[in-house]
């Protein structure tokens, strides 16, 4: 063996071995510890947020709106996760708009229920019930959403 291929050879054992053990010596990389793992779902977190082309703003304007109502959103910080799906979800159920299950994924039942409520309130949206957040049902619950900028 050449001296380079030699010492590259024993670069990568030794980082094997220093990273993930003797069995992965020869690939150099090991499987993300636990810690490592946690640090990504961290990071992939914030993409829970679904604010279905809402401002910041907007977005706190809609929960801040929902506990007015009496569902708790969770922490206003204009960020719909979970808490404020959950919040939607059971007020669209509470009118009969069928979100589906409470569990504040914003799946096709969600969107077709806040196309229908935003149907209801007679201001022209005339948004299809197809459960795509396209760019008329996005624009629609902007719209909607300004008019509780009074709430916060």
């Amino acid at each position: 063996m050449r001296a380079p291929t030699k010492a590259l050879v024993s670069v990568t054992t030794a980082v094997g071995i220093a990273v993930g053990g003797l069995a992965t010596a020869g690939t150099a990389t090991a499987a993300p510890t636990p810690a490592r793992q946690q640090a990504a779902s961290a990071e992939v977190a914030p993409l829970a947020v679904v604010n279905l082309g809402l401002s910041t703003a907007q977005a706190k304007d809609w929960q801040c709106w929902l506990r007015a109502l009496g569902y708790n959103p969770g922490t206003i910080d204009g960020q719909l996760g979970t808490d404020s799906w959950k919040a939607a979800q059971r007020f669209f159920n509470s009118l009969n708009f069928d979100a589906g299950t409470v569990d504040g994924i914003v799946g096709p039942d969600t969107i077709q229920a806040l196309q229908r409520y935003l149907n209801s309130r007679n201001l022209g949206y005339d948004l299809a019930v197809d459960g795509i957040a396209g760019t008329r049902t996005k624009a629609a619950f902007a719209h909607y959403a300004d008019r509780f900028s009074h709430l916060c």
